[in-house]
């Protein structure tokens, strides 16, 4: 689906247009691996739902623009997530060796330095939004505690120990669901949800934003999982619980209801509406 790349692409555009005015210009291993690993590119999906949705929801301020009044959340979630996969490709995790084709972090700048490289991108990212004064105080504490929880041991934290815990092992669905809502769709509600915050949402269109980031969440790992089928041996996933045709089909259902939850707000031919589809159509 063209449009849904192109609208992806020019959110990456704004969004890394943005980038070097919230990352360290210092010159030690460690600051070069946070700017190594934030400017490595990548789909940017977690940065343009928070976009995506404050624009829907018409977020602006006298001085600022929707897309602007987001960006703060939009790097610091970012942020997030990068240093999640920094510590990913780490040899205690994962152990990869690179990251979208180019080096992973740990294997250009050694262990130390990409460990202490996500720990500050992790610290930063709670300093960018402190500091967005665009944002009343107590909207900035409240995008904060949103954040903490869908990275800690809830959220993204919580799934990756499960997801570890559960290698070789037969699992129930309902179990892969947690596993899946933690690691992977954690982080994708958080998108939706500052989103949402940024725009001064009303609680229905919250709750219809929370209701797509619960289906696109979910789908988001089964699409992964089945690129994924012939890499993974002895990992939890929804193609070794309900096999490739299954799965596909899960998928299907999954991203009618993710269109359905937004539909009132974002109908056809919307960033919002394709991108589910776009995710069960893309082959990387």
């Amino acid at each position: 689906m063209p449009d849904v790349q192109a609208a992806l692409r020019g959110y990456a555009r704004i969004f890394e247009a943005a980038l070097p005015d919230t990352l360290p210009r210092g010159k030690t291993p460690v600051e070069q691996a946070m700017r190594y690993s934030m400017e490595g590119g990548g789909k940017r999906i977690r940065p343009a739902l928070v976009l995506s949705f404050c624009e829907l929801f018409g977020g602006k301020t006298e001085q600022v623009l929707p897309l602007a009044v987001a960006m703060p959340f939009a790097v610091a979630l970012e942020m997030i997530h990068c240093y999640s996969l920094i510590h990913d490709d780490l040899p205690c995790m994962d152990n990869d060796d690179y990251r979208r084709g180019q080096l992973s972090c740990h294997r250009k700048f050694g262990e130390a330095a990409a460990l202490l490289a996500g720990d500050a991108l992790l610290t930063l990212a709670f300093e960018t939004i402190a500091g967005a004064e665009m944002y009343p105080a107590e909207l900035r504490c409240k995008a904060i505690a949103l954040l903490a929880r869908a990275a800690g041991t809830q959220g993204m934290i919580g799934g990756q120990w499960l997801d570890i815990q559960y290698e070789r092992r037969k699992i129930t669905r309902s179990q892969l669901e947690e596993m899946n809502r933690r690691k992977t769709g954690a982080l994708l509600g958080a998108a939706c949800e500052l989103g949402c915050l940024a725009a001064s949402a009303d609680k229905i269109q919250t709750v219809a934003a929370l209701a797509y980031a619960e289906h696109l969440g979910l789908l988001f790992q089964l699409t992964d999982d089945i690129l994924d089928a012939d890499e993974e041996p002895g990992k939890a996933t929804w193609v070794s619980l309900l096999g490739l045709e299954g799965a596909q089909t899960e998928a299907r259902l999954l991203a009618q209801s993710a269109q359905k939850a937004i539909a009132p707000y974002a109908g056809k031919d919307h960033f919002l509406h394709d991108l589910p589809e776009w995710l069960i159509l893309r082959n990387a």
